[in-house]
C-alpha cells in the first residue's frame, strides 16, 4: 500500500508550527510522537487510537504519551494521499483544547487559500 506524505505547514512568514513544538519535547516524547507521524503515513485513514482520533470537521489529532505527559498534533488530510500537519500542543485537559482546534482550522484555511494560487 502506497504510503501518505507527511507535510508540515508553514505559515506565511515561514514559521513551521509543528517543527518548533516537536523541537521544544523532550526525546522520549518526540519519539513517540514520530512514531505516530509513522504509523499515519503508514495507514493514513485506517490510523485510530491510540495514535490517531478524529476530532471534528476534517481535524485529527496525533496522540503521543509518556508516563502522565500528554502530546497532541493536529492535522488534516488533502486529496492525493496527502497529511498536513498543523499545530502541536502538550495537553493538560481531559478535552482537546477549542483554542487548538482552531487554530488547526484557522491554518488549514490559509493552507487551502495558498495552495489555490
Amino acid at each position: 500500500m502506497q504510503e501518505f506524505e507527511i507535510v508540515f505547514y508553514k505559515t506565511e512568514n515561514g514559521k513551521n508550527p509543528v517543527e518548533d513544538f516537536l523541537n521544544e519535547l523532550n526525546d522520549k516524547m518526540r519519539a513517540k510522537m514520530l512514531l505516530s507521524i509513522r504509523i499515519v503515513r503508514e495507514k493514513g485513514y485506517q490510523a485510530r487510537i491510540p495514535y490517531s482520533e478524529e476530532l471534528e470537521d476534517g481535524i485529527f489529532e496525533l496522540r503521543a504519551k509518556v508516563g502522565s505527559d500528554i502530546s497532541r498534533v493536529l492535522y488534516f488530510f488533502v486529496i492525493g494521499r496527502k497529511i498536513i500537519l498543523t499545530n502541536g500542543f502538550i495537553k493538560k485537559s481531559q478535552k482537546t483544547p477549542k483554542s487548538e482546534i482552531e487554530r488547526a482550522k484557522k491554518y488549514r484555511a490559509d493552507y487551502f487559500r495558498r495552495e489555490e494560487h
